[in-house]
């Protein structure tokens, strides 16, 4: 239960924090932040959250990282469901936080509240097949990252700033494309509120990631395999 308690206030954290950023201060170009500061604020709650409960569950924060350590042979198959509930939990709650802030402010619209999409959904106007290829690879590189980081032969100490500043790579690569998943949690979470469109698509923002996420376990297994 500490480890799911855990899992759930990083992947509210994350949702807040990174969602927050984009809802609150980039609808506001005089504040400046923008994309970059939305990407850097999505791997600033990985940064501070591996820190502050890395001991604890591994601050994992995501569906599909869980499952690709699984995959990689990090994490116990029994934990595995606990772990993806309470990431979607704490997401939700997170969410949820986001929009009692957010609604606070005279003549606020919830418009797409930060939710994940394509085509017309797209920031830049990307194709779901555009969406679906950047979703899976932008994962799958996430996985990479966090598999050879956490490695026993890794420096050690510096697992999550690797993680963090990676997020906020991939981040910088991929928000003009889908709004930047890689995350079903976190995909989930701003659906539920926005609802319509976002719900619709919200299929891709959980097959894509979690495929990225198979691919990487199975990748980095080969590469580098556990003793």
């Amino acid at each position: 239960m500490k480890k799911l308690l855990a899992e759930f206030i990083g992947t509210a954290w994350l949702v807040l924090g990174g969602c927050g950023s984009a809802v609150l201060a980039a609808a506001y170009p005089e504040l400046g932040i923008g994309f970059t500061g939305v990407a850097l604020a999505f791997g600033l709650t990985v940064v501070t959250m591996a820190y502050a409960i890395g001991h604890i569950s591994g601050c994992h924060l995501n569906p599909a990282v869980s499952i690709g350590l699984w995959i990689g042979g990090r994490f116990d198959k029994k934990d595995l469901i606990p772990y993806i509930i309470a990431q979607v939990l704490g997401g939700i709650v997170g969410a949820a936080i986001l929009y009692m802030i957010a609604s606070g402010k005279s003549g606020f619209e919830i418009g797409g509240f930060a939710a994940n999409g394509y085509a017309e959904h797209s920031p830049g106007g990307y194709s779901m097949m555009a969406a679906l290829i950047t979703e899976v690879v932008m994962t799958f590189f996430f996985l990479i990252i966090i598999l050879g980081a956490t490695h026993s032969k890794a420096p050690a100490g510096l697992a999550g700033l690797a993680i963090g500043l990676g997020l906020t790579l991939i981040h910088l690569i991929s928000i003009p494309v889908t709004n930047t998943s890689v995350n079903p949690a976190r995909s989930t979470s701003q659906a539920l509120f926005a609802g319509g469109w976002a719900l619709q698509q919200l299929w891709l923002f959980w097959v894509a990631p979690i495929a990225g996420a198979i691919l990487a376990g199975l990748v980095y297994k080969y590469m580098s395999p556990e003793k």
